[in-house]
């Protein structure tokens, strides 16, 4: 029996507190997410002052999604054993660990410059404990929400990430500038204990379960489906999820390689490369929310996922074909950037928009029960596509500039695309 500081229940509460542990989701994904989205954000000053190279930097920038990729599936797992609240405050806690520990011993000084392999090390433990945050704050909300809300209120939970991401991107490469790594590294430890402390307040169990919709694969209902179902035998629910995973690297390069992009192609600012960065952030924050109250109208997550994913290959065909001009003719390069900036923008916003849609699809078909599991699957393709994504980068870049990174969009999306209409016209499980 877990002690109750862990496992509280709120029997006294109305459903209005579903908006207080809503906060809480959020207010803990903004937090992790500011290290996960943020720390790629200051790549030129990490280049510079950790003398690495090109492919260094890659692996050192995949290594958070990596550790996010392989502790997904368990930490979605044993939030469904051990409850939303313990997990959810043990990993905001044990991440924050992480993070000072690289404050303390992980910074560049005039004396010291850590090794690559210890970088990554420190990386790679930042996201293996930062992984709990995404299936335990997403149990906790379907949990507290019905299914008429579950997709506004799980794109407005999916929204802290380029909302965090986009506050990162904006204030960590200044303060990697002007008072070093150390100031970054312990700024995102406090953010993340501060998350701790609302989820302590806030996270309570509801009072009763929220009612589970039909699935229309046909899985078994109720008592018999809580012991039955699994979520990694779901033939819709695996393909979605693979589709997710081939779709979310198109955003992994923006919010990755943006910096270097802007900074050796275009030979932009800082401040442009913060700013253009937190753009797309914010764009992203709003249309995921904007998605999540307009599939809940029309119930049409389905076709939402086609649509973004159309929306994706023809953005980055365009940006890749202008970086492939402009290459080709760099005294077009000044009258052209704001174009490119703007494509880039763009891309970046609708490779993000579909994600609170996909997460909430995902765990609508396991159940609140089995949320966790289904979140975790998930991540962990999301993950894993953020890890390999920086190593693949510098590999394109020799063979066709950054003409090709940016219209491999187009391929991933047209790989996606034909997995979201396999699992919309799937029947059952497997």
């Amino acid at each position: 029996m877990a002690p109750a500081a862990w496992t509280h229940t709120a029997p006294n509460l109305g459903r209005n507190h579903r908006w207080k542990v809503l906060g809480v989701g959020v207010a803990a994904n903004c937090s992790f997410a500011a290290a996960m989205g943020g720390i790629p954000a200051t790549a030129v000053q990490m280049r510079s002052d950790y003398a690495l190279g090109t492919a260094d930097l890659g692996l050192v920038l995949g290594m958070i999604g990596l550790g996010i990729a392989v502790s997904e599936l368990p930490w979605g797992m044993l939030t469904d054993r051990w409850g939303d609240r313990r997990v959810l405050l043990v990993g905001l806690l044990v991440t924050a660990a992480a993070l000072l520990g690289l404050g303390l011993w992980g910074v560049p000084t005039a004396h010291f410059v850590p090794s690559m392999p210890m970088l990554a090390a420190g990386m790679l433990a930042v996201g293996v404990l930062g992984g709990s945050v995404n299936g335990s704050s997403g149990r906790a909300v379907m949990r507290w929400f019905h299914d008429s809300e579950r997709g506004l209120a799980m794109s407005v939970r999916q929204c802290a990430v380029p909302m965090g991401s986009g506050i990162g991107a904006l204030v960590l490469p200044g303060t990697a500038l002007h008072f070093g790594f150390g100031a970054v590294f312990v700024g995102l430890a406090l953010a993340c204990v501060a998350a701790a402390g609302m989820a302590w307040r806030w996270l309570l169990d509801p009072p009763e379960e929220p009612h589970e919709p039909t699935r229309a694969t046909g899985a078994a209902s109720g008592a018999q489906r809580a012991t039955t179902y699994s979520p990694l035998r779901d033939a819709r629910l695996l393909s979605t999820a693979l589709g997710m995973a081939i779709l979310v690297m198109p955003q992994v390069a923006v919010v990755t390689f943006g910096t270097v992009f802007l900074h050796d192609f275009a030979h932009a600012s800082v401040l442009t490369i913060s700013l253009t960065l937190g753009a797309v952030q914010a764009g992203a924050a709003i249309t995921r929310v904007w998605s999540g109250r307009y599939t809940d109208r029309h119930r049409n997550r389905p076709a939402y996922l086609r649509t973004c994913t159309m929306a994706v290959g023809v953005v980055f065909a365009m940006l890749g074909l202008l970086v492939a001009m402009l290459s080709m003719r760099a005294d077009w390069l000044a009258l052209g950037t704001p174009l490119l900036i703007a494509l880039l923008i763009a891309g970046g916003v609708v490779a993000s928009a579909w994600h609170g849609v996909a997460f909430t699809e995902l765990a609508t078909l396991a159940g609140a029960s089995r949320a966790g599991t289904a979140l975790g699957i998930g991540n962990t393709g999301v993950f894993l596509t953020m890890f390999l994504t920086p190593l693949t980068i510098p590999l394109l870049l020799p063979v066709g500039g950054w003409g090709l990174v940016w219209a491999g969009g187009l391929v991933c999306a047209a790989l996606a695309w034909p997995l979201f209409v396999w699992s919309h016209r799937t029947a059952k499980p497997v």
